[in-house]
């Protein structure tokens, strides 16, 4: 119970950075799941292959990320529950929490067995890709168990105060994960078969080493059973974190609705944008941890009732996150071909997702800002503002600016990239104006306190 401690007392700064770091590397671990396939399927299988485990990995995405977004919502209720030193209600949550990801285990897996066919028309997926991405699809379908369990204790673990063990899990399934690509890719020529395999193998391990360490770690609550047949912190968890997994799924229906506008315009464009899009994870590393990492010491804080302190640790954050900001902005505007050779050697593949990469590289300076915003919404408990400006600068800003320049004559990637910057400045924008309203509502309350007194 150190590092919650540290959330909230003593200097603001150097605990959300020592929390943000384990978050980086597991963020970068994460990415190379989807990167290690792209790489080393690029490099021993087709191009349709490339583009099916692009595609692919997208649509498991979306759905991955309802159980990513509900895990919001435990990490951030039992943040508040640690700042107000509730113990027995950390104990209903994880009932709870097991209650609820059951179930969205089996309903996901569910739907996407029996969609997946369909899932890959809709995706407009090259004909020459079709096969290799419902199997990619289907096999990786059949892992949404682990998947969920992993998550549902990593974000047990870090709503505690904990990101440095749920880096542990992630770092022995990227390192079984490499492997198994490099035999069922590389040497029994699986392609995108293969890299899904090794993914699913890779992230049960991944659940199997988390539940060892759980069963030797000493909670600081009692877990009780009878408590999983208690609705009420079920409804708290979906209250909070189902707003963000509803954003991040519609989030990931625009990307895939962008990725099948730009499947129109051949193998060699949906490949890139597959490339471009997982570079995105490694780019937006920083502003990605500070946001998770702002949930948890903002609701602590919360919890607490020290919402100035939240506010300084956002302020402080924003100034870091904006440093790295700029450097990842360098990185993708100039350096963007270099970034795409790592992935594959296709020369054509390359300009396409350096073309992408270069005009999409503005937003990374402007979610360097807003991302950390969400973050300490989210630990507000405000996640239905998150999620609105989420959905609407998706569905109203980036998908019809992509149809829109993709019947442009002679569009490239180059033009399609600047959707991305246009929606991440209106989200911007909107997050900014969202935090001058909560700071103007909250001076104004205490206004108000301290004139009947």
């Amino acid at each position: 119970m150190e590092a919650e401690n540290k959330f909230l007392k003593g200097a603001v700064l150097p605990p959300i950075i020592r929390f943000s770091i384990p978050l980086m590397l597991s963020l970068v671990l994460q990415a190379l799941y989807g990167a290690v396939d792209l790489i080393v399927v690029g490099y021993f299988s087709q191009t349709s292959d490339i583009s099916a485990v692009a595609t692919g990995s997208q649509t498991m995405q979306a759905f991955t990320t309802l159980v990513t977004g509900l895990t919001m919502g435990v990490t951030v209720c039992i943040g508040q529950a640690v700042g107000a030193g509730d113990n027995d209600r950390i104990g209903r949550i994880a009932a709870g929490q097991i209650k609820l990801f059951s179930v969205v285990t089996v309903v996901i897996t569910a739907m996407v067995m029996a969609f997946c066919d369909k899932i890959v028309v809709l995706m407009n997926v090259p004909d020459a890709a079709c096969a290799a991405a419902s199997d990619y699809i289907k096999i990786c379908a059949s892992g949404m168990i682990f998947i969920t369990g992993y998550n549902g204790v990593s974000g047990f673990l870090r709503g505690m105060g904990n990101s440095k063990t749920p880096f542990l899990f992630v770092a022995v399934a990227c390192g079984i994960n490499i492997v198994l690509d490099l035999v069922f890719v590389g040497i029994f020529g699986w392609g995108a078969a293969g890299a899904a395999a090794a993914t699913v193998a890779a992230q049960g391990m991944s659940l199997v080493f988390s539940a060892f360490y759980l069963s030797k770690m000493k909670l600081p609550f009692r877990f009780e059973p009878k408590h999983i047949l208690n609705s009420g912190q079920v409804k708290k968890i979906f209250r909070i974190g189902g707003p963000i997994a509803l954003q991040d799924f519609l989030l990931q229906l625009s990307f895939l609705a962008i990725t099948a506008i730009i499947n129109v315009l051949g193998v060699t464009a949906s490949a890139g944008v597959g490339i471009a899009e997982k570079m995105f994870v490694f780019l937006s590393l920083a502003p990605m941890s500070f946001m998770s990492a702002l949930s948890v010491f903002t609701a602590q804080n919360i919890g607490a009732g020290s919402k100035e302190r939240a506010a300084e640790g956002l302020r402080k954050t924003i100034a870091v996150s904006l440093c790295f900001g700029f450097a990842m902005f360098c990185a993708a505007f100039f350096f963007g071909d270099i970034l795409a050779g790592l992935f594959t050697d296709d020369k054509e593949v390359i300009s396409s997702a350096f073309g992408y990469l270069r005009s999409s590289s503005y937003e990374y300076i402007l979610i360097s800002v807003s991302f950390c915003l969400l973050g300490y919404f989210n630990g507000l408990g405000k996640t239905a503002f998150v999620m609105t400006q989420g959905i609407l600068t998706a569905f109203l800003v980036r998908v019809p600016l992509s149809y829109a320049i993709s019947r442009m004559p002679g569009v490239t990637m180059y033009h399609m990239g600047f959707a991305v910057s246009a929606s991440a400045l209106v989200a911007f924008m909107a997050a900014c104006g969202y935090y001058v309203y909560i700071r103007s509502k909250d001076k104004k309350e205490f206004e108000t306190k301290a004139g009947a007194h």
